[in-house]
Parts: C-alpha cells; structure tokens; sequence
C-alpha cells in the first residue's frame, strides 16, 4: 500500500496516492480494464474508496438497512448530502419493494426511515407517488438483469452525490488537464483559433495568429465596380449590412433610412413617410427586422420590418436622442446610447430595462459575437467594455490609442470575440488581447485618422481598417517568421 504521505511535483502540493487513483479512474473510464486493475494491483490503490465498495456490496445484494447504516457512518458528509444521499437509496428501495409488490417491506421501510428526514405527510404522500408514477414502476422484478441495471444506475448517481475522498469526481483527470489547458489559453494573447491543443507542451501562440500585415489597400479607381447607390439627398453617414449580406442600409446625414438590394443594387424602401431622420440603425438576426435610432427626441427609437410596417416604438420624454444602437447576436436586448453618456440596455422579451451612465461622452457602440459583451468609445481616448448580463460593476478599460474630435468605431474579433481592435486619430489601427488593458499590436499603414475597424466573422485572422486617407487596408497574419512579438 502506497504511503498517504509521499508527495510528487517540484512543489510538493501533489499526493501520490490521489494523484495514482485519479489516473486509475481515468483507465476505467477509457475502458482500459486490464490496465487499471494492473495499477491497483501494483500500487494498492483502490480506485473505489473501502466506503463506496461497502456500498457497492449492500446494494447489489439488496442489503438496504446496511447500506443506510453505512451511509450515516461517512465521515465529513454535510447534513445536505447525506440527507440526499439517504433519499437516493430509500426511494429506490421503495421502487424495488413495489415493482415486487412488497407493499409490507416498503411500508416498514418507510416508517423507519422517514424520521431521518423529518418528512411530513404531505411529503411522504409526494414520494409516494413519484415513485408510483416513475418509468421505472411496473418492470419485471422476476429478471435479474433488470434488477440489476436498475441497481447499477443507484450506484451512478450516489458516485454523483458523494464527495471526495468517497468517490471522485466523473473524469477528473480530463478536468484538471482541460482546467490546465484553458488557463493556459486564457493567457495566452494571440490565441485566436478553434480546437484541440497539444499538451505535449505549454501553449503558447505567436503574433502569427492575428493580422499584422496589410495584404491589400483597397483605394478608389483600383476596385471593380458593382453597383453605385444614389438616392441620398446628402452625405451618407451610417450603413449597415444584413446578417445575410443580401441588403444593405444606408443612412443620409439628418436625412432618411434607404434599404437596398446588395445583388440588384436597387433600393427596396425608402422610411421617409414616417417624418423619421435616422442617426443609427441595426439589424435583428433573422435580416427581417431592423430598429433605428433618431436625433429627434420625439421620435425615438422604431422597429421595423423590411417593408417599411412599424412594428414596435419607443417614444416620449424618456427616449432622448439616440447616437447609436445595436441588438445583440440572439435578438433578445436591446442596447442604445444616448444623452451622450448614458448606456440604455432594454430587453426586448421582458422590457426589463438598465442603464449604465460613463463619465465622458461616448461615440459608438460594438456587440461581441457572442452577445455577452459590448464596448463603447468613449472621448477620452479610452474604450470600456461591459457585460450584457449586468453582473460588473465597473467595466474593462483599453487605452493607448487617441481619440477627441472624430467618431472612432471600434470592434470585437477573432475566434469568440477575443480580441478588440480601434482605429486612431494618429493614422495607427490597434488590437488588444481582451485580458489586457495595453495595446498587443499597433498597425502602421494609413496616413491620417483610421475612423473604422471590422474584424472578419468568418476569417478570424483578417481585418479591415477604413481611414480619411481614402483607402480601406485589409490585415492578415504576418509573412515573416523572424519578427519578434511586439513589432508590426
């Protein structure tokens, strides 16, 4: 028998034994019978404690005021566990008891054991009947493999309900590798793909997994030309594409919201019967829907369906001017900026509503592509990320990059929204790791303000940057394997 004493890794904080049981139940669990029993043998370590094997034994051989017995005699159970515990073992001895029509045995046991949990009446009658109206009622008790499997799925669920060191925990080796292997990612700043990951050594990315380099600049009179929209009166300040890229917004400064056809390149709708002049807009996920924003305090916030029927609005004296909106991945909230400093998160099912309110003046607004999280650009040259659930109370904060005058649209990438990218006033495009307050690339190219970033959702590794110079960049991984992390 191996000394509980004897412990293992540089630091001394491993027991030998446990370490030895956990990977004996590892073998079990792959099904490597043989191989396990071999360790027990050698080692003399149990995979099952001496209390659970007790158990095993009662159980199976039907021996239910034994295995009550044992049960109580566990040392360090909880009154909560044992009680549970206890309720697992009397309502299958009952089942038992009644599938073999044993109506005697199962109101002796009943009467006996019930005490322990102090049922009243009431609760006694409902366990009853849980019993009677379980699948399993009503089975053949005269065949042993039922009585049997049905003792075999007693003992999975008590292996469920007790604590270490009386049962371990289902696959706990695989959780402690994967437990290891998530931090490792977690830290890891340039982790930006899906899958499985070596374990044969720390993981560890390279800044080859996010773009770094520009592949293309996108420049006006070098691109083919597919369609031109003209309808707006003036300038065109918002767009947005359909979460199936088969139409597009457009929204003319102070003026109205047009829908276009991306194929045909012809406009669809025109919302300017509704007196509507549109700041912002967004779409819902099933590209039927739309919600815009306006300037006008008197008219809110209004959601539409592509034909240009109302569907729901938000007016009045607490709907003031709206700068901008989005609607999370799921369709389920809401989240609108307004008052310039006010964050305004509306859930759409329960109109439960929040409001989070930033000490600077906010400019746009970007969802992560999970829905759990968003960020602001705020005019004081920093972005704060928040959570939609609502559970922080003080945001993330990236800063680094500048910001004062101009809207700077910043946004979530790479494999689940890991990273954030921002354009700058000082013609740089940045990225941060999610986990990291500091810049973990700064990209040169452009030659004045980079007003806009979006991340491709499909292509983790490519990014776009829009700047006042004229030219859009497109960003992928670098081409170059002798640069040093940090250099871009």
């Amino acid at each position: 028998m191996e000394s509980s004493a004897v412990l293992l890794g540089s630091k001394g904080l491993i027991r030998k034994h446990e370490f030895v049981r956990v990977i004996i139940q590892c073998l079990y669990s792959f099904g490597y019978q043989k191989s396990a029993l071999c360790l027990e043998a050698e080692s003399g370590i149990s995979y099952k404690s001496s209390d659970f094997k007790l158990l095993e034994s009662q159980i199976f051989s039907g021996n239910w005021y034994g295995c009550i017995d044992t049960i109580n005699g566990i040392k360090g159970l909880t009154d909560d566990v044992r009680v549970s515990t206890l309720f697992l073992v009397l309502k299958h001895c009952l089942l038992e008891y009644s599938n073999c029509g044993d109506d005697a045995s199962a109101l002796a046991m009943l009467r006996k054991e019930a005490p322990i949990f102090h049922f009243s009446k009431d609760k006694i009658h409902k366990l009853a009947y849980s019993i009677f109206t379980s699948k399993d009622m009503n089975l053949d008790c005269s065949n042993d493999n039922v009585i049997h499997e049905l003792r075999k799925k007693l003992l999975r669920d008590l292996e469920k309900t007790l604590p270490p060191p009386t049962c371990l925990p289902d696959r706990r080796l695989e959780q402690l590798v994967e437990t290891t292997v998530m931090a490792q990612i977690d830290s890891c700043m340039y982790h930006n793909f899906s899958g499985a990951v070596s374990i044969y050594e720390d993981h560890c990315c390279g800044r080859d997994q996010i773009p770094t380099e520009t592949i293309q600049v996108l420049e006006d009179g070098k691109l083919t030309l597919r369609h031109i929209l003209r309808s707006h009166q003036s300038q065109v300040s918002f767009v947005a594409w359909s979460p199936d890229d088969a139409k597009l917004l457009t929204c003319g400064h102070a003026e109205v919201l047009k829908l276009w056809d991306v194929e045909t390149g012809t406009c669809k709708h025109t919302f300017e019967d509704h007196g509507f002049i549109v700041s912002s807009c967004a779409w819902f996920p099933d590209s039927k829907r739309l919600v815009c924003g306006s300037a006008d305090p008197e008219m809110g916030i209004h959601l539409w369906d592509c034909e240009g029927n109302e569907i729901k609005a938000w007016r009045g004296s607490r709907m003031p001017k709206i700068l901008d909106l989005a609607v999370t991945p799921d369709g389920e909230n809401l989240i609108s900026i307004f008052l310039d400093k006010e964050i305004r998160i509306l859930n759409l099912e329960s109109n439960a509503e929040r409001v989070i309110s930033e000490d600077h003046s906010i400019s746009s607004l970007s969802i992560s592509g999970d829905g759990k999280f968003f960020i602001v650009n705020l005019n004081n040259q920093e972005i704060h990320m928040w959570d939609v659930a609502g559970e922080w109370q003080q945001p993330l904060k990236y800063t680094g990059h500048q910001q004062n005058k101009y809207v700077i649209r910043s946004c979530f990438g790479g494999v689940n929204s890991a990273f954030i990218a921002s354009g700058s006033e000082n013609s740089e495009v940045y990225i941060w790791s999610r986990h990291s307050s500091k810049p973990i690339e700064v990209l040169s190219g452009h030659s004045t303000t980079v007003n806009c970033v979006s991340w491709n959702p499909k292509r983790p590794k490519m990014l776009a940057s829009a700047s006042d110079d004229q030219t859009i960049r497109i960003w992928g991984p670098t081409s170059s394997k002798n640069v040093k992390p940090g250099q871009s």
